[in-house]
C-alpha cells in the first residue's frame, strides 16, 4: 500500500517536556512487521522517556533540524541525513532532545515484535506488551506499566 504523510493527521503529544507531534506511517498502510513514524519535536522539547525494547530494533533518520539523543554515555549531537540504530537491549537506551533552535523533523523506524518488554532505566519502570508490541494497532491481551521493585513470590503462603 502507499500513502502521502500529507493526507494524516498529527497526533499531538504534550506531557511535561515531552512535546511533540507524530504521523503512524506504518499504520495508515497496515504495515504488519515495520513501524514507522513522522516525528516533530519543537526546540527545547524532548520525545518519550528514556527507554529501550527488549524485543524490537529501532531505527532514527533525521530529516531536518538539528539536535541529539541521549544515550546511555550521554548526548550525541543529531543534523539532517544522521541515522541511528537502537539495539533491543540496553546499549539501545535513548530520548531524542532539540537543543536547536528549529523543529527537528525525523523518521523513527521499528521492528514490530511482541511479546517486548519496555524499560524505562531513569523512572525504574518497565513496560509489558503482549499481543501487539509498543505502536501495535492490534488488542493486546496484556498491557502495563510497574515499578521495577514491584516483586511477588512464586508460590503464595
Amino acid at each position: 500500500m502507499k500513502i502521502n504523510e500529507s493526507e494524516l493527521d498529527w497526533t499531538e503529544y504534550d506531557r511535561g517536556d515531552a512535546t511533540f507531534r507524530r504521523k503512524q506511517l506504518s499504520d495508515a498502510v497496515d504495515s504488519q512487521q515495520l513501524g514507522c513514524s513522522l516525528y516533530e519535536l519543537p526546540p527545547g522539547n524532548r520525545s518519550w522517556p528514556y527507554h529501550y525494547h527488549t524485543a524490537n530494533e529501532e531505527a532514527l533518520y533525521v530529516l531536518s533540524g538539528a539536535g541529539s539523543v541521549k544515550r546511555e554515555s550521554g548526548l550525541e549531537p543529531l543534523q539532517p541525513g544522521d541515522f541511528v540504530t537502537f539495539l533491543a537491549d540496553k546499549r539501545g537506551g535513548h530520548r531524542i532532545v532539540n537543543d536547536g533552535e528549529e523543529t527537528l523533523r525525523y523518521l523513527m523506524l521499528s521492528t514490530m515484535n511482541e511479546p517486548d518488554v519496555t524499560i524505562y532505566p531513569e523512572s525504574e519502570r518497565f513496560g509489558v506488551f503482549v499481543g501487539s508490541p509498543p505502536g501495535g494497532r492490534e488488542e493486546r491481551s496484556l498491557h502495563g506499566y510497574y515499578e521495577m521493585d514491584d516483586d511477588v513470590e512464586y508460590w503464595e503462603e
